[in-house]
């Protein structure tokens, strides 16, 4: 008899202070041990930290972290904060910054790390936007 894994989901709400980030990589070890996950640690951890820093660094206001276990086996990591505008160098494939530049860098690891990743303006009362990846993980239940 085949069994069904339930899927999951969990969201982070996080107030803009200088720990948050932290609490948020920890929380993401936590979840993805409690499922069996540790493999993906190394990779998950990269692309939460860029999008939780994007987060922290160009917003005000509080944002969030919410992994989800998705369709075909994959993890999704996103991260919701309260500033609609989209990164440039997120959207751009090509958009690399100048060697000068001392941000911009974050969003070019999640492109080559994730194996999808994608990003969107929220509307509505919320607003906002979300920052997301994907990674593959065999077994994932």
């Amino acid at each position: 008899m085949a069994t069904v894994s339930p899927s999951w989901a969990y969201t982070l709400q996080l107030p803009h202070d200088p720990r948050a980030p932290g609490i948020a990589r920890a929380t993401l070890r936590t979840v993805l041990a409690a499922h069996d996950l540790t493999r993906l640690v190394p990779t998950a951890e990269l692309l939460a930290a860029e999008l939780l820093a994007n987060a922290h660094l160009h917003t005000n206001g509080p944002y969030a972290l919410r992994l989800r276990a998705a369709e075909s086996g994959r993890l999704w990591i996103g991260v919701w904060d309260s500033d609609p505008t989209v990164p440039r160098g997120f959207n751009a494939p090509g958009a690399v910054p100048p060697d000068t530049s001392e941000n911009g860098r974050g969003l070019h690891l999640v492109r080559a790390c994730a194996d999808t990743w994608g990003a969107y303006a929220l509307g509505g009362d919320r607003g906002g936007k979300l920052l997301w990846a994907e990674c593959q993980c065999d077994g994932l239940r």
